[in-house]
């Protein structure tokens, strides 16, 4: 998969529901390689294996350019070797919005992380409109805090009491 990546990223609601809502989770882990240019990064998502490269974001942080690729188990903990400052450790949990148009991504952080909870959803078009299950928070797209590379350099875990 290639092409443009445009999301909007929220916090869940304290007491949400959005686990009650799910109709898949996953287990993720996920590193990243040191480039300047781009972000790299490494994923096993349950018994599958990617490697993605992305852009860096609009100054919006709404779209960026995605390359990602499908790769073998055993190459993916090779590239894990390549990343700096640990991996990140999440459940992802998938719900779809209340017109059933989109599906949101909603990630459990653990570790330095835990506590965390946000989701994404994916859009065609910048403006195009979507429905929120009403577990959708504050919205921080294109808050750099919330980037899951930013979040092994500056976990959750340091900065929670300021939210």
């Amino acid at each position: 998969m290639s092409g443009l990546e445009i999301e909007r990223k929220f916090l869940i609601r304290k007491g949400g529901s959005w686990k009650d809502a799910a109709f898949s989770s996953s287990h993720i882990k996920q590193g990243y390689m040191p480039c300047e240019s781009a972000t790299v990064r490494v994923r096993t998502r349950d018994d599958r294996s990617w490697l993605t490269i992305k852009s860096h974001s609009d100054r919006a942080g709404l779209s960026r350019y995605e390359f990602e690729k499908e790769i073998s188990n055993d190459e993916a903990q090779h590239l894990f070797e390549l990343c700096r400052g640990g991996v990140i450790d999440k459940c992802r949990w998938l719900v779809k919005s209340p017109d059933g148009q989109h599906t949101f991504e909603v990630d459990e952080f653990y570790g330095d992380n835990a506590g965390l909870v946000v989701a994404e959803v994916e859009l065609k078009s910048e403006d195009e409109p979507f429905s929120k299950p009403d577990f959708i928070g504050q919205e921080v797209t294109g808050d750099r805090r919330y980037y899951n590379s930013q979040l092994l350099q500056n976990p959750y875990s340091r900065w929670k009491e300021q939210e």
